[in-house]
């Protein structure tokens, strides 16, 4: 993708989230989006990977998709009169192994309820994820692997 259509894309979105549509905030979300593309251009593509734009778009979906599911599972959870959780910690193998393609997954697992990045190995090879119901590790790895990892690796590859 050209920097000034990603450019472009960070400043609709910035449109979007701050709603306000106006000039000021228009060029304000131009900078915003230039200056975040300057900062993470090493990063995204060092060699000569491309982004492809609606393999991204599907990872944004997904994640709303998550987000949505997870925040709703929650909420469940911490009404119910009897809260039969079991928190607890599992590693998760790691597929990605680019330190963006790592940070975006340990973020989007932290940003979703109910799921915390705890920590990565010395070696990157495994990620330590905390769950407020770790009944099922294997079931929560295989969802992770098959959602957000299998996304992150086709639009990053």
């Amino acid at each position: 993708m050209r920097p000034a259509v990603t450019i472009a894309l960070f400043a609709l979105v910035w449109l979007a989230v701050s709603g306000s549509f106006t000039i000021p905030n228009l060029l304000l979300g131009i900078a915003a989006g230039a200056l975040s593309l300057f900062l993470i251009r090493g990063h995204v593509h060092p060699d000569g990977r491309r982004i492809r734009p609606l393999k991204l778009l599907a990872l944004v979906v997904l994640f709303v998709k998550e987000l949505a599911l997870s925040a709703w599972k929650v909420a469940v959870l911490v009404a119910s009169p009897k809260m039969t959780l079991k928190p607890g910690i599992f590693a998760f193998p790691l597929t990605v192994d680019r330190d963006f393609e790592i940070t975006l997954l340990a973020n989007l697992i932290t940003l979703t309820p109910g799921t915390l990045s705890v920590d990565v190995s010395p070696d990157r090879k495994v990620l330590y994820v905390h769950a407020l119901d770790c009944s099922d590790p294997v079931g929560t790895r295989r969802d992770i692997a098959n959602g957000f990892e299998k996304s992150i690796l086709e639009a990053f590859r």
